[in-house]
């Protein structure tokens, strides 16, 4: 019997599995805009992971000599005031604003998430205090409000990435009180006190996976946000120190040898940023399709 069981559950995890992909073919043939979206992103991530060995050059080695030269088939984006060499440059800085971007957004998920969550679903003095703190986070201008949270703490990445989750923590918080709040009271929330969970298990068990949908989106449109704040506090010296590649550094640098034709210094670390960002926008609509249950066919 144990053996029939086993085998039972392993074919419905693999139908399971099955269904799942055969969701994902579905809506990535059904939205072209959404496949190139995916694709971008499986390209942004391995360059990422691999991006440090595929390069053709040190990105920080410098050779004065060969300073400012154009494009070229030795340099593909032209080298930088100090000769280094812009491709590798960008392709390794892909690895540093993605981890921050996501490291970022895993932080915010389980700060401003959870206390979203509990906040709807629980009200009270817990809906009271999460609404205070989000109330005064917001009444900063938030890049303003990083800029002075890094300034404070010290421009490293672990302070970059704790100030682009808490500028980010509003947002976050107040999607999951809506979507807790609405569900609290729900059939399924219901039967499952009656059989007798914890009102924790019940959040975590119920309610949280139902309001992932939406949180996954959530999550997608902040990557692109939190590598334009990386990017931006970088831009103006309180973001990562040089010479340590990264986006918003590269820009800031290239940006003063564009008035005298230099333009490939800023354009294509800027070019990367700006893709990197419009990939996580796409991204949106495509993981809402996927996640949601109600959108299964």
């Amino acid at each position: 019997m144990t053996d029939i069981a086993t085998a039972k559950e392993g074919r419905q995890m693999g139908s399971g599995l099955s269904a799942t992909l055969g969701h994902v073919r579905y809506v990535l043939a059904g939205n072209l805009v959404t496949a190139f979206a995916f694709a971008l992103f499986v390209i942004i991530i391995l360059l990422a992971l691999f991006g440090p060995w595929i390069v053709p050059f040190d990105p920080l080695a410098s050779d004065t000599a060969a300073a400012l030269k154009p494009p070229s088939a030795k340099h593909w984006f032209g080298t930088d005031q100090l000769g280094r060499d812009v491709f590798s440059r960008v392709i390794v800085a892909t690895r540093l604003d993605v981890f921050i971007a996501v490291a970022s957004v895993a932080l915010v998920f389980f700060m401003g998430g959870l206390a979203g969550v509990a906040a709807g679903f629980f009200g009270g003095w817990t809906d009271r205090i999460v609404g205070r703190i989000a109330d005064t986070i917001m009444a900063f201008p938030l890049f303003v409000l990083a800029m002075g949270i890094v300034a404070a703490l010290g421009n490293t990445v672990g302070n970059i990435i704790l100030a682009t989750a808490i500028v980010n923590f509003p947002l976050y918080a107040r999607v999951a009180r809506a979507e807790a709040s609405v569900r609290r009271e729900a059939g399924y929330v219901q039967a499952a006190r009656l059989s007798g969970n914890s009102e924790m298990r019940v959040v975590l068990g119920h309610v949280l996976p139902n309001i992932m949908p939406i949180m996954v989106v959530q999550m997608s449109l902040t990557m692109g946000y939190a590598i334009l704040n990386a990017a931006g506090l970088s831009f103006i010296g309180l973001g990562v120190k040089p010479p340590m590649p990264e986006w918003g550094i590269m820009v800031a640098e290239g940006a003063a040898f564009m008035v005298s034709g230099e333009w490939w210094t800023a354009f294509f670390p800027g070019l990367a940023l700006m893709t990197a960002v419009f990939c996580f926008n796409l991204l949106g609509d495509g993981l809402r399709d996927i996640v949601d249950p109600q959108r299964r066919t």
